[in-house]
């Protein structure tokens, strides 16, 4: 039964926690069968965890569940306690409106606070009982991770805090001038109908566009070269020399020698052609370069990096072939 309830509860109260900003906001999604599905995975987790550390021991776990419950009984009734003593300074007809109930003025509220307050410190003497008592058979691990919890409510409840300021509309002004240039730059490895698709897509955006060939090897160079004179419909083409063959180095300094020399208001957008293999294991056959461009371009203000798919199906690898 006590095991139970944790199994019961702590998806939903995940969630409950989650919404307030405590937890995260991943907790609060239902799956396909209304269920708090990852709150659910989250517990699955964490039990299989204390199974494995504790090898399965119900004696070495009792006193994590012992501690854990009086601690949220005394938790539970010191907050019913401060609610309690709220509602004693309104006056007759009087509420105040807090997340999740309404306060109004109750006569009883004296008696009510007492109860609660001496059933907070009954339950907090019970929880200190097992803390030292069992304190090296295990109790030791709560009395450390429960003061971490909190830490790490607080930071997550800080950083959604923070967000919100952020992204918050009050007192905003309205977004820049619009910018006054839009530059694409392109990275090209080869030439493909995946570039070509990349190409008329960076066109869209402006007519401002740069290729970029990394060259490591000078015979494949001359090769693109050739095809960019082709099928590059007059787009220029900036070769990038790379004698130790290093791809994402030389065109991060070429990107970021760009970004520092930019007109005000400019806008950079580094677009990626990126051709999708029809079997999703292919995936891991490739370079991501858009990734590894995205993470190392995210902090940079006024840069996109987006990738443009081009889907390989089984009839065209036959229609090739």
């Amino acid at each position: 039964m006590a095991a139970n309830t944790a199994f019961a509860d702590f998806p939903r109260l995940g969630a409950l926690a989650a919404g307030d900003g405590f937890l995260p906001r991943q907790l609060t999604f239902r799956g396909s069968r209304l269920v708090y599905s990852n709150g659910i995975v989250t517990l699955a987790v964490i039990a299989s965890l204390l199974i494995i550390v504790f090898r399965a021991r119900v004696d070495l776990l009792i006193p994590l569940y012992a501690i854990g419950v009086f601690l949220s009984f005394s938790l539970s009734q010191i907050g019913m306690a401060r609610r309690w003593r709220k509602i004693g300074h309104l006056g007759e007809g009087e509420e105040i409106l807090e997340p999740g109930s309404v306060l109004r003025y109750n006569r009883g509220w004296r008696t009510k606070m007492w109860i609660n307050g001496f059933g907070a410190v009954c339950t907090f003497i019970v929880m200190i009982i097992f803390a030292v008592t069992k304190f090296s058979e295990g109790a030791w691990v709560v009395l450390i991770i429960i003061p971490t919890l909190v830490k790490t409510f607080f930071t997550i409840h800080h950083h959604y805090k923070d967000l919100a300021a952020h992204l918050t509309l009050d007192k905003f002004n309205g977004l820049p001038a619009r910018q006054t240039r839009h530059r694409v730059i392109m990275p090209v490895s080869g030439i493909h109908q995946g570039t070509l698709e990349a190409l008329r897509y960076a066109k869209l955006l402006s007519d401002d566009v740069t290729a970029v060939h990394v060259s490591m090897d000078p015979d494949e160079t001359e090769k693109v070269q050739k095809k960019w004179k082709t099928w590059g419909e007059g787009t220029r083409l900036v070769i990038l020399d790379s004698p130790f063959r290093l791809f994402i180095e030389p065109m991060l300094k070429y990107i970021g020698e760009i970004i520092d020399h930019r007109q005000p208001n400019e806008t950079i957008t580094i677009v990626v052609p990126q051709f999708i293999p029809s079997q999703r294991w292919h995936q891991a056959l490739h370079m991501r370069t858009a990734d590894f461009l995205r993470q190392e371009l995210l902090s940079k203000p006024g840069v996109v990096v987006t990738d443009v798919p081009y889907q390989l199906h089984k009839d065209e690898k036959e229609q090739n072939s």
